[in-house]
């Protein structure tokens, strides 16, 4: 009998030991007995007969996590802060006996192959001067940012550099912030690679992933593009790594492990041996500062752009006027609002005080089409009220417009046009995000109308007009990127229009001081932004790190708040920037408190947290959420 230490998958647990009259290589997946049920199981090492009795393992799978997979997973565990098990349950692991450097077709074998097949593609894309010499220096750089302006052409290059990693016997992950991305990018990858390529994200089913997967043991999958989970994909012979809108906020895990998808891809480059190309056309400052840059400056299709300032907070008259001007001349509009639905908030001009849920100290948000009141924390949902729970008077009042209400105001404004709400309470589905694109494409709607998702990389010519509200809202949060967040979207919404003829972006905004000496120029805001940072003490000058505490007794909260702050007074090196009740103080009933850790340096700040006890708070490293 031999006997092995395995952690159990998906799980917070601490090793266990268990016995198998065979042989296991390390990393093998096992199922094991675990009190009435069967659980999952990673083997990490065999050792010598315990002082106590093991269970037997149930059954060995034909399923390996590589050496490589395990060192990365080790260094999320270590550096995130989650178990082992977590971390190495992001990766899915590989097949044994599949030949892990199998050399796929070559590009051109694989359109040869595709033809055989019946299927048409087009060969790699014809790049311009400028696309040909980003694409060059990209070849000789292990690792990169491609800084190219909206309309530039990034998708052109991403496309070479697959096919150039086909040529040689290489694969591809190629990385988007959301699903958002996926229906218009497979279009465009497909067109190349045919079944070559596959999406991967969470709205594909399990049935779906299982043939994926199959096609990638068989060689026939050699590509695969989606959201974050798609770089923990079983990918044989990884060349190339492309991290796309690296910038955005959604590659941040906000659950342990709390992983940065963008800082793992370059980790996994290295590890690996593969390129690793990270792209934007408002790239991070932090990556900005840290990569070498490679620069696309000007766009495929370059167009006349205006850029005009109105006042209010609300669907007024200037933007009626201009929604309406490009609707009667044929053109297709984008209107950018901050928060999604009708996610704004009851309140009574009598005592003043906002409508919460009562399990959470937040107000609860108002969904006008459903009538309902929903708690974005919890989900706890009640019907719309009249009357304030504190004082009685009636009725409640509204603030701030949400995506239900703008369309209601724009449809009555404008006869006959039509609107395409695009957030994530009307998009809910990869089907329904295929379906209201589709129609905004064949011009059957006129408007898309939504939040964060329209900056997501939609590429339509008929875009005259996009309309950007809210962005004082988001330039006021109290979060030190609160600039950056919103001198990017302005970017990234105005990017989504003029891409083939003149357009008009119409900024709403109180202080247009704010963002006139940047309009044009990203480059620009990035070198004044790390000056600021630089002088604030700002990342990425800094680390940060932030700890969370949670607990139903308001009481216990605080005590493990202030012993876990005791404990880090220790350490001279690492700056406690503040502690206390967290901006959002109750959530699902339980009252929370947070530390926010600042250091000059990762590793003075790691070894402080390793070294408080961590059974009852979570530690989010490089935070970027802040509420």
């Amino acid at each position: 009998m031999k006997y092995y230490i395995v952690y159990l998958l998906y799980s917070s647990a601490p090793s266990l030991t268990y016995c198998s009259k065979e042989v296991i290589e390390r990393g093998r997946k096992v199922t094991v007995p675990l009190k009435s049920s069967k659980k999952e199981a990673i083997v990490i090492s065999e050792v010598y007969k315990p002082d106590f009795i093991c269970d037997e393992i149930i059954s060995i799978t034909p399923l390996v996590y590589t050496p490589e997979q395990m060192a990365i997973a080790k260094f999320i565990s270590e550096y995130y802060f989650s178990s082992f098990s977590e971390a190495i349950s992001l990766f899915l692991p590989y097949r044994v006996g599949a030949n892990l450097c199998v050399r796929p077709l070559g590009y051109e074998e694989s359109y040869i192959a595709s033809q055989s097949q019946g299927q048409t593609h087009r060969s790699a894309p014809t790049l311009s001067i400028s696309q040909q010499h980003a694409y060059k220096q990209l070849l000789q750089k292990d690792k990169a940012l491609l800084f190219g302006v909206t309309g530039a052409g990034k998708t052109e290059i991403f496309i070479a550099l697959m096919a150039k990693m086909l040529e040689e016997g290489k694969t591809s992950i190629f990385l988007m912030p959301e699903i958002s991305l996926s229906p218009q990018m497979e279009k465009r990858l497909k067109v190349y690679f045919g079944d070559a390529v596959a999406m991967w994200h969470s709205k594909i089913t399990k049935k779906k992933k299982a043939q994926i997967l199959e096609g990638i043991e068989e060689g026939r999958i050699r590509i695969i593009a989606g959201a974050r989970s798609a770089l923990f994909t079983p990918m044989p012979d990884l060349g190339l790594i492309i991290v796309d809108e690296e910038h955005d906020d959604s590659y941040k895990a906000m659950t342990r492990p709390r992983y940065h998808a963008r800082d793992v891809a370059v980790l996994m480059g290295q590890k690996l041996g593969a390129k690793v190309v990270l792209a934007s056309a408002t790239p991070s400052t932090t990556s900005y500062h840290k990569y070498d840059v490679v620069k696309l400056d000007k766009p495929f299709i370059q167009t006349k752009k205006r850029y005009r300032f109105v006042s209010g907070d609300t669907i007024n008259a200037p933007i009626i006027y201009a929604l309406r001007s490009h609707y009667e001349e044929g053109g297709q509009s984008l209107v950018f609002l901050p928060t999604r639905g009708n996610f704004k908030y009851l309140y009574c001009s009598a005592c003043g005080k906002t409508h919460t849920c009562p399990y959470c100290s937040v107000g609860m948000a108002l969904h006008r089409k459903r009538r309902h009141l929903k708690c974005h924390y919890c989900n706890y949902t009640e019907a719309i009220r009249e009357q304030c729970v504190h004082c009685s008077h009636a009725p409640l009042l509204s603030e701030r417009i949400g995506t239900q209400e703008a369309i209601e105001i724009i449809t009555e404004a404008i006869e006959g046009i039509k609107v395409e709400q695009f957030d994530r309470d009307s998009i809910t589905t990869a089907n329904k995000l295929v379906k209201a694109l589709k129609r905004f494409e064949s011009g059957e709607s006129h408007v898309l109308l939504g939040t964060q998702m329209l900056s997501k990389g939609h590429d339509y010519p008929g875009i005259t007009l996009s309309v950007i509200m809210g962005l004082d809202h988001i330039m006021g949060m109290a979060d030190y990127r609160a600039r950056e967040r919103a001198i990017s979207l302005l970017f990234q919404i105005a990017g989504r229009s003029g891409r083939a003829k003149e357009a008009e972006v119409l900024i709403q905004t109180a202080d247009p001081g704010q963002y006139e000496a940047y309009l044009g120029d990203y480059e620009q805001f990035l070198k004044d932004e790390l000056l600021f940072l630089e002088i604030a003490d700002y990342p990425p000058f800094v680390s940060l790190a932030r700890i969370l505490i949670a607990h139903k007794d308001e009481a216990k909260a605080s005590k493990i708040t202030l012993d876990t702050v005791t404990k880090l007074k220790a350490f001279d090196a690492v700056e406690i920037v503040g502690h206390g009740k967290a901006p959002v103080e109750r959530v699902a009933n339980k009252y929370r408190f947070h530390i926010l850790l600042k250091a000059k340096s990762r590793v003075p700040l790691l070894k402080a947290l390793h070294s408080v006890d961590r059974r009852e708070i979570e530690i989010d490293m490089d935070p970027v959420e802040f509420s």
